[in-house]
């Protein structure tokens, strides 16, 4: 996970290009590693075994959302997306705290690296509050729905929680704890700074 911020710093490619290069050199580590072993502990300990023990369509679902986010950046959506809302809400605050939701419908990590397609460094340097507040609200925001976070399409997918249980039992607790905390969080900033 480290690997792809690194990679998308240095090379300027998209995040999805860092996961599957990532995969690809830790698949020829691996091989190398484990030329001389026999076929069974070998096999044991490939990229194939320990692919075959994931979560597949968890790691399905974040690469088909990074290259989604990938293709609305390059044909310039995700720019116009940003202006609309500046223009359309023109409060900074009310912008993140709705990106924060909308992290319950995408998934943060792919909201975030859009983020960074819509508003670059040269409006909003490193350390701006714009980036600290964008990072808790998609952060908290997905567990507004289980579909927001790795973690929920996960626990969809091996303990069998359904959307509409979650969306009945835990939604409501989830919002509220979303909206206490950006509250906590803008106090604190505003005293602090």
């Amino acid at each position: 996970m480290v690997f792809v911020p690194v990679f998308k710093t240095i090379t300027h490619l998209p995040p999805f290009m860092a996961i599957l290069f990532g995969l690809g050199v830790m698949w020829i580590i691996t091989e190398l590693l484990h030329t001389k072993r026999g076929t069974p502990d070998k096999d044991s300990l490939s990229v194939v075994s320990a692919l075959q023990k994931v979560d597949t369509p968890s790691i399905l679902f974040f690469l088909g959302i990074l290259i989604s986010i990938s293709a609305l950046q390059v044909t310039g959506q995700l720019t116009q997306l940003a202006q609309w809302l500046t223009n359309t809400i023109k409060n900074e605050t009310v912008i993140i705290t709705s990106i924060g939701l909308f992290s319950a419908i995408v998934d943060n990590v792919p909201l975030v690296a859009a983020s960074q397609g819509m508003y670059g460094l040269d409006q909003y340097p490193p350390d701006d509050f714009f980036w600290e507040f964008l990072a808790y609200a998609t952060g908290t925001g997905g567990s507004a729905l289980i579909i927001g976070s790795a973690a929920g399409v996960a626990a969809m997918g091996m303990e069998k929680v359904t959307f509409f249980w979650y969306l009945k039992r835990i939604s409501w607790l989830a919002l509220i704890g979303y909206f206490s905390g950006a509250i906590v969080y803008l106090v604190q900033y505003n005293i602090m700074h």
